[in-house]
């Protein structure tokens, strides 16, 4: 099983069209060192995963988001409606959404 930084850098040389040998001479080192990489036998740490997934023309972004589970929240109530009651509700609200199209459309005109 493979890392994270593993994963990241075989996506990143993958998409990038690279051989893992492209991706070594770019790196400065040997096609094997990249295959241990990928494989999860060395874990890159950070550092070299961003090297690495530059290398490949990827920039790697790490945010802190709040956590929101409110979709999950919403999911969970829709599941406690049966199958009738989940497709008039859906009804209802493309009722309602082709009539604020209407509504902004005609606004605009």
């Amino acid at each position: 099983m493979g890392s994270m930084g593993a994963d990241l850098v075989k996506e990143a040389r993958k998409r990038a069209g690279l051989t893992q040998r492209e991706l070594a001479e770019r790196a400065g080192t040997t096609q094997s060192a990249i295959a241990r990489t990928e494989s999860g036998r060395g874990d890159p740490g950070f550092e070299a995963t961003r090297r690495l997934m530059r290398l490949c023309g990827f920039n790697l972004l790490v945010a802190l988001d709040p956590y929101d589970d409110s979709d999950l929240w919403q999911a969970s109530q829709r599941l406690e409606l049966s199958p009738e009651q989940r497709f008039d509700a859906l009804i209802g609200f493309a009722r309602f959404a082709a009539e604020a199209r209407a509504a902004t459309g005609a606004a605009r005109g």
